[in-house]
């Protein structure tokens, strides 16, 4: 049997096709003091969204769950632990977070850190009794993306693919 399926049929039939992301043109969308994101991809099939993170030194992400999914994390610059860790997070350090894991994210280093993330589900923001005081999601992150686009008199990139 032989096949006679073309690449370019199959993306005119579902509109699938590489990408290739520039990302010094999206901009660095503040998260929290000393937190910022840079949003790569979203992945509405999946659930699936990829975004760098940027830390500068002294900044902490709070103590948070991954619900739903697994993380990895890629260190590109700087360092960085898990305060609930003996680990340290240097360049080229490759990060498997388990769902359900539960880690505060800890920056020491003065110069700050960023880290690759692909992220699945729901990030869920604990309070010291464990109650959630605030989540993300795929859809939170491309709402503050866009809304950051739009006040800021900056033309989106189409990261929905």
């Amino acid at each position: 049997m032989k096949f006679n399926v073309q690449v370019n049929d199959i993306v005119a039939e579902f509109g699938v096709a590489d990408h290739a992301i520039d990302s010094e043109k999206i901009p660095w969308i503040p998260q929290a003091e000393r937190v910022w994101f840079k949003p790569l991809r979203f992945d509405l099939s999946s659930g699936r969204w990829i975004n760098l993170l940027k830390v500068s030194g002294g900044g902490v992400v709070s103590r948070h769950r991954h619900s739903g999914g697994q993380v990895l994390g890629f260190c590109l610059q700087g360092s960085w632990h898990y305060a609930e860790r003996e680990w340290v997070a240097r360049p080229g350090t490759l990060i498997y977070e388990p769902p359900g894991d539960i880690h505060t994210l800890v920056v020491d280093d003065p110069e700050g850190m960023t880290t690759l993330f692909v992220l699945e589900g729901v990030v869920q923001y604990l309070n010291d009794d464990d109650t959630i005081n605030y989540q993300d999601d795929i859809f939170s992150k491309m709402e503050r993306y866009y809304t950051y686009c739009r006040e800021n008199g900056i033309e989106p990139m189409e990261l929905r693919f």
